[in-house]
């Protein structure tokens, strides 16, 4: 026993005990229920022995929140925050206050579940509507999706559209403009080869003047608006010629910009893709951004990723939900033409916040601004005697000169922290931001005289704030009184941001409450448990969180020189020392930007290996039946074959069937996808011998990272077997959902196929034989890696272990309590479900005409949100309660369906109506429970309060069931008038 003074040795406050919910007594407890006699039996008797891990994970010791932050503190200090000028799609912004406070740093916001139940999602989605409303606006285009991951791979996406919407002449081309990011034409090209797509680099306009009348090789063309460079074109002449020529045309555009020029839609583009940062979301080293898509309304069935669209409630009330839900693209499997299961919704949410507090006038005002200072910095060029490259231009200009004169103008730039692109030897671009002012382009300014003059005069003295010394070298504000705006024949004329709620809240007063209005229609982490499968809604603690908003990290440029972000490449080589730990992979990318993108780059990288070998041939995917819809989606976006594996009735993968189509295909077999442990709740037992029989036929072995939260410190993936692996950083590692995103996939892989891991052609990243980038950043949404982290760090090892073994716990404890009510439909060979456990409802509908929706609904009454439903069986539950959550909460949750399941049960006995009874008209709403007119046959006690502590925990749905057929019926994408709100 330690001595009194030993005692303070010990650790203090540790971070474990605040993530996992249940303390020693409940874990007691729930043992009993489960009848476990410990931890360590229950764990023996879910996870397969022969694949235990049987020694503590090699990491270090857990930190406390203090230690942690102090670290971070640190940390960011290596960071230099330059003033970087670079542009390439990134700029540096300001996220009102307002907006920062009340949303990005708000767990209300951030701990938001994907809107698949809207009754309860009613605030994220007005919020993603006024966004879709905002790119409509202001590309000029119909339609519009709730925000993809960033704006190379939103470009991908269109190639993709645009493919499949090519001739019947089999055209295998596309075009891009020689002036698009060079990040954006290296995501095309690695997106392309899988499709055998070829890509071309060319000035657009001479390519399509020589391309042959009828037979053009192209199905589309890919524009950049304003160029890489800054040269803003008038391409309406250009797309025209394509279309006469068979090809679609997408507009990789500014957002910003079009509150100036004349907007896609408008030119006549098909498509309009690119990134919302610069709408107040910091660059964070390049992510998480919001990208947006629009098309043209006849292209709405093929758009990539969600769209939120305008129904009506069961009591004919204007309510907002997912359009087209069930057609999001990955769920057509391998028929997809997109993999996307995510986006980016929490940010495209900032954007659209910032779009209705500086509403129609302020964002023109900001764009104005941003443009007059380039039009004055590139007027002040032209007279020190510098080229200008491009008579008209938005925010960047293209400065030529010789190479002395070059060279000089960027070291003066280094001496003053200041960060400009390089192009080549003799032309360098500025690009300014709605962070500039008159200092910043009188320092530009400045640095210009170092080129600008002939060598033998030198550059002219200027004082501290770059502002010149002698009368003759006019500043910014002289200057100014000279220039004249560059965008001459592009100037836009159309309105943007007419409805009332872009032109209603720009008061900080009007701005908190409408934010607020919103934040309580929704159900979040903050209210309650989100007990979805396959999910991990698990706790975003604040200590993770708050480094994420510091300034030197939120500012970072992802272009900027390397030796500038070493605060950043410190976290990500910890990260990826963790990562690959846990995982037991040797090397690791932390490129891939969602879940999906990472099956993408596991996969494409997968594909090069073979190739690297001569086996070019091997193309088929084995993917059990029983996969998520993303996995036979992301084979077929890696130009893969997919051939489905049977499942036993125990949920298994069949061993025989795999034995048999592995032999069957073997000359061509690439990979199996397998998701461990499975889909269905379990561990799989024999999944060494599933990695032997495909490794013995030729294949690689993918694990889907999905469910690595039931392994982490009990197993690991490489030592089972498999090859490749992605993780979800925002299931297993704590980054949160946001209401749909953001998200990280990061890969690991087995030594043999690190030289392929994803490159990028601005910041040397990956292996030697790289697969090219698939995203626009190096290190991908690299300002949240911070989260994961934080979370590892604070963890520890052991904390890392107990996390698994608690979570398994959980989900065995709730099925103990819930098996007698809807019988768990899977459990492993010795009766334990894994993390996870998934409850069969089925039987109601035959007994009490009541279907699963109906179960989900009427969980809304007693606040919580719906586990997931029919998948990946129809009519069932899917129940993950995490480590997280308290036993009094696992409990409530448990005691609400076990309510449900007696109300059922008074329909079955015909003490209750089978068309009139709560679940069927679940959720009830405060205005129906208030109502005058209450005309069911139950009380509205029951309808509101079903469980006398619901009382205290009243979650009030904001509209009543929304009529699903009625919004596809009636399809509306975008900010109704307002009159459709009045009573």
């Amino acid at each position: 026993m330690p001595s009194p003074i030993e005692s303070f040795l010990q650790p203090g406050d540790t971070f474990v005990h605040r993530h996992i919910g249940p303390d020693e007594a409940d874990v007691a407890e729930m043992l009993r229920v489960v009848r476990a006699a410990s931890l360590d039996e229950l764990i023996d008797q879910t996870v397969p022995s022969s694949i235990r891990l049987r020694r503590p994970l090699a990491l270090p010791a857990a930190k406390t929140e203090h230690e942690l932050l102090e670290a971070a503190h640190e940390i960011a200090a290596k960071n230099e925050i330059w003033r970087s000028f670079i542009g390439m799609g990134y700029s540096d912004c300001v996220t009102p206050p307002v907006v920062l406070r009340n949303v990005l740093e708000n767990p209300g916001w951030y701990t938001q579940y994907t809107p698949y139940q809207a009754e309860i999602s009613q605030g994220r989605l007005e919020a993603l509507l006024n966004f879709q409303t905002l790119v409509t606006d202001l590309t000029a285009l119909p339609v519009a999706n709730a925000s993809l991951l960033d704006e190379a791979t939103a470009a991908a996406e269109a190639m993709h559209m645009m493919e499949s919407f090519r001739a019947a002449d089999d055209r295998r081309a596309v075009l891009l403009s020689d002036g698009c990011h060079p990040q954006t034409i290296e995501v095309l090209r690695t997106r392309a080869i899988a499709h055998g797509i070829e890509i071309v680099v060319a000035d657009v306009a001479r390519a399509i003047e020589a391309d042959s009348p009828g037979k053009s090789k192209y199905f589309g063309v890919l524009l950049q608006y304003p160029a890489t460079d800054g040269a803003a074109t008038d391409w309406r002449e250009v797309i025209a010629r394509a279309h006469a020529q068979g090809a679609m045309v997408a507009m990789a555009c500014d957002l910003l910009a079009l509150a100036l020029l004349v907007p896609p839609g408008e030119m006549g583009a098909d498509i309009a893709v690119g990134s919302a940062q610069r709408f107040g979301v910091p660059l964070g080293y390049g992510g998480p951004h919001a990208a947006f898509f629009a098309c043209k309304a006849e292209h709405v069935r093929k758009l990539p990723g969600r769209v939120i669209g305008v129904s009506i409630d069961a009591h004919g009330k204007p309510a907002l939900r997912m359009a087209l839900q069930t057609r999001e693209q990955h769920i057509r499997r391998e028929k997809a033409t997109s993999n996307v299961c995510t986006a980016q919704a929490l940010l495209a949410i900032v954007a659209s916040m910032y779009a209705v507090y500086h509403g129609p006038r302020g964002i023109r005002r900001i764009a104005e601004r941003v443009h007059g200072f380039t039009a004055v910095l590139a007027h002040g060029a032209r007279k020190l005697g510098l080229r200008v490259a491009h008579d008209r231009f938005f925010d960047t200009v293209r400065i030529e000169g010789d190479r002395t004169q070059i060279a000089s103008l960027l070291q003066a730039a280094r001496a003053r922290k200041i960060n400009l692109r390089r192009f080549d030897d003799t032309s360098v671009g500025i690009a300014l931001d709605e962070t500039c002012g008159p200092a910043d382009v009188d320092a530009l300014l400045a640095i210009l005289r170092r080129g600008g003059r002939p060598a033998d005069e030198g550059a002219r003295p200027a004082d501290e704030g770059g502002r010149p010394s002698n009368a003759d070298d006019a500043g910014c504000a002289a200057l100014a009184l000279e220039a004249t705006p560059a965008i001459a024949g592009l100037e836009r004329t159309s309105a943007y941001l007419t409805h009332p709620v872009f032109n209603t809240h720009h008061s900080e007063t009007e701005m908190l409450r409408y934010m607020r209005s919103l934040e309580a229609r929704d159900l979040s982490l903050a209210h309650s448990m989100i007990p979805l499968g396959s999910c991990t809604m698990k706790l975003n603690a604040t200590a993770e969180m708050m480094p994420v908003t510091w300034a030197r990290f939120g500012r970072m440029h992802p272009f900027a020189p390397i030796e500038q972000a070493q605060g950043y490449h410190t976290i990500i080589k910890q990260l990826e020392a963790m990562l690959g730990e846990i995982t037991g992979f040797p090397a690791v990318s932390l490129q891939p930007n969602s879940g999906a993108a990472g099956e993408l780059a596991g996969l494409l990288v997968i594909r090069k290996h073979h190739e690297s070998r001569g086996d070019a041939k091997r193309d088929v995917c084995l993917i059990p039946a029983s996969a998520h819809g993303t996995n036979p989606a992301s084979a077929a976006m890696a130009g893969m074959r997919v051939v489905v594996v049977a499942c036993d009735e125990k949920g298994y993968v069949d061993l025989e069937d795999l034995e048999a189509k592995a032999a069957a295909h073997a000359s061509e077999l690439a990979a199996i996808m397998v998701t461990y442990p499975s889909t269905y709740g379990v561990f799989e037992e024999e999944i060494q011998r599933i990695c032997a029989i495909v490794h013995a036929h030729g294949g690689q072995v993918y694990l889907d990272g999905a469910n690595l939260n039931a392994q982490v410190g009990l197993c690991r993936p490489a030592d089972v077997g498999a090859d490749v692996c992605h993780v979800n950083l925002h299931k297993t590692f704590c980054i949160p959902h946001g209401g749909g995103g953001p998200g990280m996939g990061p890969i690991g892989v087995a030594q043999h196929l690190a030289k392929f891991l994803p490159g990028h052609p601005v910041i040397p990243v990956g292996g030697a034989e790289t697969i090219g980038p698939v995203s626009a950043a190096p290190f991908g949404s690299a300002s949240i890696l911070l989260i994961s982290w934080a979370y590892i760090a604070m963890m520890g090892p052991a904390g890392l272990k107990r996390a698994s073994e608690v979570a398994i716990l959980s989900a065995n404890y709730v099925a103990e309590r819930l098996h007698a009510h809807f019988p768990v439909f899977y459990r492993g060979k010795r009766g334990r479900v894994a993390h996870e456990c998934i409850l069969d409802t089925r039987s109601v509908k035959r007994s009490a005409g009541i279907e699963v929706d109906d179960i989900a609904k009427r969980l809304m009454d007693f606040g919580f949100h719906a586990p997931t439903m029919s998948f990946p069986i129809a009519g069932t539950l899917m129940v993950e309660p995490t480590e997280s959550e308290p036993k009094g909460e696992l409990d409530r949750f448990c005691d609400a369906m076990i309510a449900i399941r007696g109300e059922i049960r008074a329909i079955e006995e015909g003490q209750s109506s089978r068309d009139d009874n709560p679940l069927k008209h679940a959720p009830h709403t405060s205005d129906a429970v208030a109502s005058d007119s209450w005309a069911h046959a139950y009380s509205r006690e029951q309808a509101a309060f079903p469980l006398p502590w619901v009382r205290g925990w009243k979650f009030w749905p904001f509209v009543g069931r929304i009529n699903n057929a009625y919004g596809d019926r009636n399809l509306v994408c975008t900010c109704p008038p307002i009159e459709a709100y009045a009573d």
